[in-house]
C-alpha cells in the first residue's frame, strides 16, 4: 500500500466533514425555522353587528351560523321559516337594503346592509303594510307557512319595479314554493296591493 500523504488526508478529511455536514444540514434547517402559527380556532365567536328592522344587534356568532338562525335563534324573529334550508323553497326569504335574500343561504357575518324581515314591514302605530292587508283580502295563504317569505319577495316584486304584469310577477315569484297552490290569490294580492305602494 502506498505511503499516505497530506493531500490525501485532506482530501479524505474534507469528504468526511462534507458528508456529515450535509447530512446535519436538514437538521440545522429545521432548528434555525420560526414555530408555525397556531391556527385559528374557527368555532370561536365573532363580534357581529347586525341592523335588522330599524334596530341594531351586537352579536357574538359562530362564524358558520347563517342568518336565519340567527333571526330565529338569537333574536326570537321567527317570522322568517326554515323550509328547505336548501335556498330552494323561498320561505326564508328577507329583504337586505331592499333586495331579497335567503337567509338559510347567507352568513350572518357577511350581511353588510340593513336586513328587513316580516316583523319589520308593519308601521310603528300596528297598522298593516299594503301587502300584508292585499295578502289577507285575497285570500293569499292557506297553511300560512311560506307566506313571510312570499310577502317578502311580493315586496321587492313591486319595488323593483317587475310587477308590471301578471306574467312579470309570477315569473318574479317564481323562486317562492306554496304547497297549497295559492299562486292565484298570491298574483291577486300583488295586483291590489301595486297602487298603495307606489301611491
Amino acid at each position: 500500500m502506498p505511503p499516505t500523504t497530506d493531500a490525501s488526508l485532506n482530501r479524505r478529511a474534507l469528504l468526511a466533514a462534507t458528508a456529515s455536514g450535509a447530512a446535519l444540514l436538514p437538521l440545522a434547517k429545521s432548528g434555525a425555522q420560526p414555530a408555525a402559527a397556531p391556527t385559528p380556532d374557527r368555532r370561536r365567536p365573532l363580534q357581529v353587528r347586525l341592523e335588522i328592522n330599524g334596530q341594531t344587534h351586537e352579536l357574538a356568532l359562530d362564524p358558520r351560523t347563517t342568518l336565519l338562525d340567527t333571526l330565529r335563534t338569537h333574536l326570537g324573529l321567527t317570522g322568517s321559516k326554515k323550509g328547505c334550508d336548501h335556498g330552494q323553497c323561498g320561505a326564508c326569504t328577507v329583504l337586505i337594503d331592499g333586495h331579497t335574500a335567503l337567509a338559510c343561504l347567507t352568513l350572518a357575518a357577511a350581511v353588510r346592509g340593513k336586513v328587513t324581515t316580516i316583523e319589520g314591514l308593519a308601521k310603528p302605530d300596528g297598522s298593516l303594510h299594503p301587502m300584508q292587508q292585499a295578502f289577507i283580502d285575497q285570500d293569499a295563504f292557506q297553511c300560512g307557512y311560506c307566506t313571510p317569505g312570499q310577502i317578502m319577495s311580493a315586496v321587492a316584486c313591486v319595488n323593483g319595479g317587475h310587477a308590471g304584469s301578471e306574467s312579470d310577477i309570477r315569473e318574479f315569484m317564481s323562486g317562492n314554493l306554496c304547497r297549497c297552490a295559492a299562486y292565484p290569490h298570491i298574483v291577486a294580492a300583488i295586483t291590489q296591493a301595486k297602487p298603495a305602494m307606489e301611491g
